[in-house]
């Protein structure tokens, strides 16, 4: 396996190679937009940003950001080696509240210890939404459609997610 090469960061910006592993959870207060069917389904300034080795920040919203019926529990979980059992929804937008986003909003109800900031807010897959912003800028997906990382002008990679980054 190739060890990835790590771009270097400009001016305010930030590697994903200097954050920790295990992750770890930090306030932030960017404005934060999310977009469905050409609906804003979710928006704040007060979230909390996920960060790990190799991965763009995942973001997390507080559930009262979402629009009433913009969160729509599912069926399915999931569970992460640091942060415990995960439940999804589908994210639901549209005028009409007729756009539907599969799986694409995950939470966790009960984190493991270190991840308590994070109980019940929700996460959103940037590639099932029509756009995510973080302070005006549209984010671009993780790659490799598993992750839920948001890319920023604002963090280098390289990413997890990418051809040939399985093991890292």
């Amino acid at each position: 396996m190739r060890r990835p090469r790590p771009e270097r960061p400009g001016p305010g910006q930030e590697s994903v190679w200097d954050y920790p592993r295990p992750p770890r959870v930090e306030e932030c207060s960017a404005s934060v937009v999310v977009e469905l069917g050409g609906t804003v389904v979710a928006r704040t300034t007060r979230s909390w940003r996920v960060l790990e080795t190799s991965h763009p920040p995942t973001y997390y919203l507080p559930r009262a950001a979402y629009a009433e019926g913009a969160l729509r529990a599912c069926a399915g979980s999931s569970f992460c080696e640091w942060k415990g059992a995960a439940a999804y929804f589908d994210l639901v937008g549209g005028p009409e509240g007729d756009v539907v986003s599969p799986r694409a909003a995950w939470t966790y109800p009960d984190p493991a210890p270190g991840f308590a900031a994070i109980a019940g807010a929700v996460a959103v897959m940037a590639a099932g939404t029509d756009r995510c912003l973080v302070d005006g800028e549209v984010v671009v997906p993780q790659p490799g459609g598993f992750y839920g990382g948001w890319i920023t002008s604002g963090v280098v990679g390289p990413f997890k997610g990418i051809p040939g980054s399985h093991g890292w």
